[in-house]
């Protein structure tokens, strides 16, 4: 239970949640089990084992903008296997957030260089009131996406039990 409240503890600054299981199934056991759940009829999660690394999404007709995904990637230990879990959102949603995270930066690299060039010229340098508006945008943008992963905070003990009751041994 502990490791479920720190996995899932929404409080800390965590843009991608991870986590790492030990389970005494060798690998092999383990791909075999995630992929048996996921071909099972009613199967509350659709996904793809692919070599070593394993994918678990909501069923598209159950996802929304801000559904989660979880990608494993199960290794050899000594005893067993290691399995090293990421939750983070769909490939489309992180790329835009990587995108406008990217621009803002860009952008505010500009509005400096012109800035400080015409304050440094004796000019009126206007366009550094540009700055404080690309930080609250960029907050923004922070604040859409934690609000995003609250509302798929339910989908990710979803995705997790689904794993979990997999690989149970």
């Amino acid at each position: 239970m502990d490791e479920l409240i720190k996995l899932y503890h929404m409080e800390k600054i965590e843009i991608r949640p991870r986590f790492q299981y030990s389970s005494p199934l060798p690998p092999e056991k383990v791909l075999q089990a995630l992929e048996e759940a996921l071909s099972r009829e009613n199967a509350p999660i659709n996904g793809l084992v692919i070599d070593h690394h394993v994918y678990l999404r909501i069923p598209h007709e159950d996802q929304h903008f801000w559904s989660p995904q979880l990608a494993l990637e199960v290794e050899a230990a000594e005893e067993g296997s290691q399995i090293n879990g990421l939750f983070g959102p769909r490939e489309s949603v992180w790329l835009m957030y990587i995108f406008f995270y990217a621009l803002m930066a860009f952008l505010s690299v500009i509005v400096m260089i012109m800035g400080f060039s015409q304050l440094n010229l004796g000019l009126s340098a206007r366009i550094l009131w540009a700055l404080p508006v690309l930080l609250a945008l960029f907050v923004l943008a922070y604040l859409t996406a934690r609000a995003g992963q609250k509302l798929g905070h339910d989908e990710m003990h979803l995705l997790y039990d689904f794993f979990r009751g997999a690989v149970k041994s």
